[in-house]
């Protein structure tokens, strides 16, 4: 007795089930916003963003340290020895000075703008950690969906497989009976390595997805919790490409970080300048210490001689006019006007970049929901393409290939209407990025529509197809 190919997806899923769920440890999977907190607390790459910001935000102070007064305090230890020849003779002399200097700046235009340059690093430093946090949310959801996405073609590969397998079966019993011939046989033997060696690169495709949320957050992980086909599939809100780039505009955390940038660079070509003005400091000076260290030598002014400690102190003003540096100045101006340049460039690079992406991702999000359903549909197509295809081979009118093409065909949709509803998902969570509203609560609001006993053997088709493949197969009879 001949029994006819089961084209029900689902029959062949559950004939595999066995062999993954021995793969598959029995512990609980992993969801969405903990491998997210993960990532927060062990990323690499995060920690490294914090350490440079930590760096980063130190030239305020440093800047700032040059408007403020500066103490300083020293001390001095001399040995003097002097020889004379006429008359021979020879005088050691030891003395110790103390001193102590202080020094407020007055007017330091240059030390000003170096501030106000500080200050904007400081900010664009902010944004920039800001940026590397809120891309660590779109990482996260790229790996995590990655392994998803790779768990499903692998449910779909080995489902093909055992379909193909069932052929294979199917076509020697044909020709045994001698209702084909051996090229059935061949081109079926041939579909099925085939299937079996996609099926390998697929299970190695998973193991790579897995190795990359290790690296993410330093953490093993065995299984993962996995989307449900009833996630909502809607247009962007507001559906206006023209409100995305505006929202992106205003809130872009890169772009908004260039702009404290260009900041920086003005008040940086403003410090330059400033290096032609002026500067005037108050100094206060007082030294105590040996008269000779102190320069007060004997014979005293006061007409006897004094071989004591002296104290002075000194409170002056000192004003400096800068005349001429061998060009210097004017050298790091027009460094700075160049740096201006650049950093205005790389701004309006930036924007459009942003707005071209905005605009795109807008475009991706409504094709994807267009794609999920039209990619559900053609499942069904193609079980209905291969269902007549068997029956025409089953009477003569279609050949071994045309089935197996058509088999190859329903799984292939079945591999795009997956790939579709990641896509959506990612598209979505890269729009928000790039309009910068993109935070931890869309991952937490992700988190609702994960199934924690999810299989993707069982899983990877929507449950309507499914069963509807189920009870297709149920029905049909066997031929002899």
């Amino acid at each position: 007795m001949l029994r006819k190919l089961s084209l029900a997806i689902a029959v062949s899923c559950a004939s595999n089930t066995g062999v993954w769920a021995a793969d598959m440890p029995t512990t609980v999977k992993t969801d969405l916003v903990s491998v997210y907190q993960e990532a927060v607390d062990n990323n690499a790459d995060l920690a490294a963003a914090r350490a440079d910001y930590g760096a980063q935000k130190e030239v305020v102070p440093q800047a700032r340290a040059g408007l403020l007064p500066n103490l300083s305090a020293g001390a001095e230890m001399l040995n003097t020895r002097t020889k004379i020849d006429q008359p021979s003779a020879t005088a050691n002399r030891s003395g110790n000075t103390w001193s102590a200097t202080l020094a407020q700046p007055i007017f330091r235009a240059d030390r000003w703008f170096q501030l106000q340059a500080a200050e904007a690093v400081d900010e664009q430093a902010a944004l920039q950690l800001s940026a590397t946090e809120q891309n660590l949310i779109l990482q996260t959801a790229q790996n995590y969906f990655s392994v998803l996405r790779a768990q499903d073609n692998l449910a779909a590969t080995k489902a093909e497989e055992a379909a193909l397998k069932r052929q294979l079966d199917q076509s020697n019993e044909r020709f045994d009976v001698g209702l084909s011939d051996k090229t059935d046989v061949l081109q079926s033997q041939a579909s099925y390595d085939t299937a079996r060696a996609n099926r390998i690169i697929a299970e190695r495709q998973v193991q790579d997805a897995f190795e990359a949320l290790v690296t993410l957050t330093n953490r093993e992980y065995s299984s993962i919790q996995g989307v449900v086909h009833t996630l909502p599939v809607r247009v962007p809100t507001p559906n206006d490409a023209k409100a995305w780039v505006e929202t992106a505009g205003r809130q872009n955390l890169n772009l908004l970080a260039t702009n404290y940038a260009v900041a920086a660079a003005e008040q940086t070509l403003r410090q330059r300048k400033a290096g032609h003005a002026p500067t005037l400091d108050a100094v206060a000076k007082y030294q105590k210490g040996d008269n000779d260290n102190l320069g007060f030598n004997n014979p005293s002014p006061f007409g006897q001689r004094y071989s004591g400690d002296v104290e002075q102190t000194s409170v002056g003003l000192q004003l400096n006019i800068p005349i001429y540096s061998g060009g210097l100045t004017s050298s790091q101006v027009r460094e700075a006007y160049a740096r201006l340049t650049q950093s205005e460039q790389q701004r309006e690079s930036l924007r459009r970049q942003v707005v071209e992406n905005t605009r795109n991702l807008h475009r991706a999000v409504n094709t994807d929901v267009e794609q999920v359903q039209a990619r559900k549909q053609s499942i069904i197509s193609n079980q209905s393409a291969l269902e007549a295809t068997e029956i025409g081979y089953q009477v003569g009118t279609r050949n071994i290939v045309d089935v197996l093409d058509a088999q190859r065909q329903l799984y292939t949709s079945v591999r795009d209407y997956n790939n579709s509803r990641y896509d959506y998902i990612l598209d979505n969570l890269s729009l928000k990025q790039a309009a910068g509203t993109l935070s931890p609560q869309d991952l937490q609001d992700l988190r609702q529509y994960l199934k924690p006993d999810y299989n993707p053997d069982k899983d990877f088709l929507p449950p309507d197809l499914a069963a509807a493949a189920a009870k297709n197969f149920e029905r049909r009879p066997s031929t002899p």
